[in-house]
């Protein structure tokens, strides 16, 4: 049986609310409640649309819920099942006569999803130093630090996988033979293409080493973080949007340890707030790019992608944001996430 307390809302919670108890539940989905009876479900894809439409973090989550929710009795589990495989549904509520919660049903604790086969390229940018990895750095490049029983590049080529993408593009530099070595004695399922930068060219210069080489959209992402958002889904809406970059970004909950004091113009005390908490939009350094940006970018300058993509918008391209929840993102930057990402992989120490 589900743990229902950490699946469960009341009508009152914010839209932060509810975000920060995805994120404890490690689910897609709410599900609203009054009592025992489910009044209504609330998903991450339901948030994202309100907050992408200009809703607020603190709107209620009744703005939002879906009030007439899929549901299933106890004796029709097996049907509600086949169900969800041909709908793609991805949880069903299990319900008595009275409409009291039960259990849940959620597909990926039986079958996987049927993934679309996207089959685009994805750019890995791996030619970073990783300072702030030292000293694991310093014997090792970024994306051959190990998470378990492989680098972590492997984990995250393998989530590329589950949707069709084989075609992997590397910007290399610092220890780029390491790199290079691994991935030629060992057996793989991807093509991979390597690109020297003969210097460091930042998160954005390298692209132009591309040039000529992606004809189509593709993915970029970071050797050093995880996503665990569905790629087809963003892509989706990458090109509903028709966006010429759409970056992935996550909502980081960040609680202040210490009281924040203002201060006006006399050097008196305006306002105090006890360890406030705030909610900031994060760039995970993924993202989608359509193949024309690299024709923006200059041979051999240094530059950071974000810095192109403010040049971009200055001149009136459409740069897009697709939010996620804090529990979808694993970042390996720093020696503490490095843990907490071995944890989330089933590799406790």
């Amino acid at each position: 049986m589900i743990d229902l307390s950490m699946l469960c809302i009341s009508e009152s919670f914010s839209i932060r609310a509810a975000m920060k108890q995805l994120d404890l539940s490690e689910r897609k989905t709410l599900f609203v409640t009054e009592g025992k009876k489910l009044l209504a479900t609330i998903t991450d894809g339901d948030i994202r649309r309100h907050l992408l439409r200009g809703g607020q973090l603190e709107d209620a989550v009744s703005l939002v819920a879906q009030y007439k929710p899929k549901v299933t009795k106890i004796n029709n589990i097996g049907d509600a099942r086949k169900t969800m495989i041909k709908e793609q549904i991805s949880s069903i509520p299990v319900v008595n006569n009275d409409n009291e919660l039960l259990d849940v049903i959620f597909l990926h604790d039986n079958l996987s999803f049927i993934k679309k086969d996207l089959n685009i390229p994805v750019v890995v940018m791996a030619g970073g130093e990783g300072t702030r990895l030292y000293p694991y750095t310093k014997v090792l490049p970024k994306p051959l630090i190990p998470i378990g029983d492989i680098p972590i590049i492997e984990h995250i080529m393998n989530k590329f996988l589950e949707y069709g993408c084989t075609d992997f593009h590397y910007l290399v530099h610092y220890k780029k033979q390491m790199i290079k070595a691994y991935f030629h004695e060992e057996a793989t399922q991807y093509n991979i293409t390597f690109y020297d930068e003969d210097a460091p060219l930042g998160t954005g210069g390298g692209l132009n080493l591309l040039q000529g080489y992606i004809d189509k959209p593709f993915f970029m992402t970071n050797c050093d973080s995880l996503l665990y958002a569905d790629y087809n889904d963003i892509y989706l809406y990458h090109r509903e949007q028709n966006n010429l970059v759409t970056m992935v970004c996550v909502y980081k909950h960040i609680q202040m340890p210490y009281g924040i004091v203002e201060m006006d113009d006399a050097g008196n005390i305006s306002s105090m707030q006890e360890k406030p908490e705030y909610t900031l939009l994060t760039n995970t350094g993924f993202y989608v790019i359509e193949p024309k940006v690299l024709m923006e970018i200059e041979h051999g300058v240094s530059i950071s992608f974000p810095d192109i993509l403010i040049a971009l918008q200055k001149r009136g391209e459409k740069i897009g944001v697709y939010p996620v929840g804090e529990s979808l993102w694993l970042d390996m930057g720093q020696p503490d996430e490095m843990d907490r990402m071995r944890r989330k992989l089933g590799y406790d120490e």
